[in-house]
């Protein structure tokens, strides 16, 4: 052999002492004869035995040469793979954009392809390989195939993969797999080739489980979420029996699961399957040796998968659970738009309440309060409205409740307050020879909390010059009968102080008639329920009236004036009703028989009149 590997050189036979050394140049290793371009000896034999498989591949794709490792992955011999098309071996044309990679490679415009693939082995079993495809040198020509065997790898992946996406308690996918599969079911594709091009979503929460987790400890309460899954994956399956698809069941977090339905049929589906979950959860747990009975309450969302995101689909979702607690738990609730459009509202106002009152988007309406015996104007109880620059105007009945939940009462009371004082002090002043009016404010039980009053009140009287005696502050009844403590102190405060004290809404909230003659209360305003039963004109309609309005709200006028009280009817809207509320006594009216709420201005004109006769304060 070496004898042969030298005979062609032009030196003729080496030197005896040579023959046991093979004489080859460096030319020889870097660059191979062109007249032969297959691998030479040393470079073959390390083809060959590589324990990565490889396959030289001609520029036609046709397999020149395999190695004995790719004969073994693909179960076959060197020999019976040459001549084979390489793209057909590995699946290379499966797809359009692989295989012009690849065929980019093999005419030399590319300079390497990667991709991944599944194999099937003639055997049976499947397998998972890399595929590299890279050129060989240009004198060489086509490229080197090699193909790894990566099935341990991407069944190690499968399994990090399992527990990174499933809850360990409940064995449920968690919540970032139920996000990947809700984000892939909105996708248009998902939908617009094929289903209903609908989804929808049961969002669960236990009641009561925080209770018997705090109680009889963790692993009772990790033992009840598994049971609880288990029942709902069995509701699951038994909806999608007769359906294409089992709706996928969630662990969230907590106690909070859902149920998500692809290519759902309709919110009658969503109701049966929450329907469903209900009863199955209601049912009591054997949880080691314990008894125990849950319910759940599920918010339930049906629409159009087209328009729809998984951040708005869960916000729906959430608020639709929230309602089924707040309407009693144990209970589903279907999605309601306009429900929810009232709730956006709701907190939209909510955000914008406290700049509102320093942007001063806030004025004052004032309700005349007129004598029943000389229709004269006595006074007027001052009403805030809410000029909202996207809303328009906004009545008490919007946002009180709002301010009074945030704190904001507070200095929205306060603006109240002194600006209903001012404009009290300004009539006066502009009217010096009439008899000087009051003006009525309402206060909230957070104010009374959260501030001073007292001193609030004292520094607007001596700040404005109105007199303590001009001033009248309504607290509704269920406030002032409940007062005690710090509450009963101010009220007490204010009455010594000279401010009149109302009770508002009287009649409709505890009535401890004992407690009220102990209170500085010197004012009862009838709630209109009562006044409305005097509404008729004529002796048919009296006739159907329910006699026992009269006779309640005279028994209360009674009984006010002998605790040394006055009574004003609110919401008196005839004047059939005004003069059967005088005939029994009444002090003061107020209602649309009057005047509507009107501007300051309004009030300034009724103020140069002699009496307030039906409607003249009205626009």
């Amino acid at each position: 052999m070496r004898e042969r590997a030298v005979s062609g050189t032009s030196e003729g036979p080496a030197p005896a002492a040579d023959l046991d050394r093979p004489i080859v140049t460096e030319s020889e290793i870097d660059t191979p004869p062109r007249t032969d371009p297959r691998p030479q000896p040393p470079y073959r034999s390390v083809f060959t035995t590589a324990p990565l498989a490889m396959a030289v591949v001609d520029r036609e794709g046709l397999v020149v040469s395999a190695n004995d490792s790719l004969a073994a992955l693909l179960g076959g011999s060197p020999d019976s793979l040459a001549g084979s098309v390489a793209a057909d071996l590995v699946d290379l044309g499966s797809d359009a954009r692989t295989w012009h990679a690849y065929r980019e490679v093999l005419r030399g415009r590319q300079s390497r392809l990667r991709c991944t693939r599944r194999l099937k082995h003639p055997d049976g079993h499947s397998l998972w390989v890399q595929v590299t495809v890279a050129p060989l040198p240009a004198e060489d020509g086509g490229v080197l195939l090699s193909v790894a065997d990566i099935s341990a790898r991407r069944e190690l992946q499968a399994r990090l993969r399992h527990l990174q996406m499933h809850d360990p308690v409940t064995r449920l996918p968690n919540r970032t797999l139920f996000f990947e599969r809700l984000s892939a079911a909105l996708e248009a594709e998902a939908y617009e080739q094929s289903g209903t091009g609908r989804i929808g979503l049961c969002y669960l929460d236990l009641d009561g489980f925080k209770a018997i987790n705090d109680t009889l400890g963790h692993r009772v309460g990790d033992r009840l979420l598994a049971a609880v899954a288990e029942r709902l994956t069995r509701c699951a399956e038994e909806a999608g029996h007769s359906r294409p698809s089992i709706p996928l069941v969630a662990r969230l977090g907590g106690d909070e699961f859902a149920l998500l339905v692809e290519d759902s049929t309709g919110t009658e589906q969503l109701a049966e399957l929450a329907e469903s979950a209900l009863r199955a959860i209601q049912d009591p747990f054997d949880i080691l040796g314990q008894r125990l009975s849950v319910s759940a309450s599920i918010g339930v969302v049906e629409r159009h998968a087209a328009g729809t995101s998984p951040t708005a689909l869960m916000q729906a979702a959430d608020t639709t659970l929230y309602w089924a607690k707040a309407d009693g738990k144990a209970r589903w609730t279907l999605f309601d738009p306009e429900r929810n459009a009232h709730r956006m509202t709701r907190q939209a106002l909510a955000s914008t309440l406290r700049p509102a009152i320093d942007r001063g988007e806030f004025q004052l309406e004032y309700q005349p309060l007129v004598g029943m015996e000389d229709d004269r104007l006595h006074g007027v109880e001052a009403l805030v409205r809410w000029n909202h620059p996207q809303f328009g105007v906004l009545t008490p009945n919007r946002f009180i409740g709002l301010a009074e939940e945030d704190g904001s009462i507070v200095p929205l009371g306060r603006w109240v307050l002194r600006t209903a004082c001012r404009q009290a002090r300004r009539w006066q002043l502009d009217h010096p020879d009439g008899p000087p009016i009051f003006v009525s404010v309402n206060v909230a039980v957070r104010q009374v909390w959260d501030s001073d009053l007292v001193a609030d009140v004292a520094e607007t009287l001596a700040e404005t010059g109105l007199a303590p005696h001009l001033l009248q502050l309504e607290l509704t009844e269920s406030a002032v009968m409940g007062s005690a403590g710090r509450p009963l102190q101010a009220l007490k405060a204010l009455s010594e102080m000279g401010v009149r004290i109302a009770i508002d809404d009287f009649g409709t909230g505890y009535s401890n008639l004992a407690y009220l003659s102990r209170l500085p209360v010197s004012v009862l305003k009838l709630d209109g329920s009562f006044v409305r039963g005097f509404q008729y004109d004529d002796r048919e309609a009296a006739a159907r009236a329910n006699p026992a309005d009269e006779v309640v709200v005279e028994a209360m006028i009674q009984l006010a004036h002998r605790l040394g009280l006055t009574v004003t009817a609110e919401c008196v809207e005839t004047s059939a009703q005004a003069t059967r509320l005088r005939s029994i006594g009444c002090d003061t009216g107020q209602g649309w028989l009057y005047s509507r709420p009107v501007p300051p201005d309004r009030i300034s004109e009724l103020l140069g009149t002699p009496g307030v006769q039906a409607g003249v304060g009205n626009p």
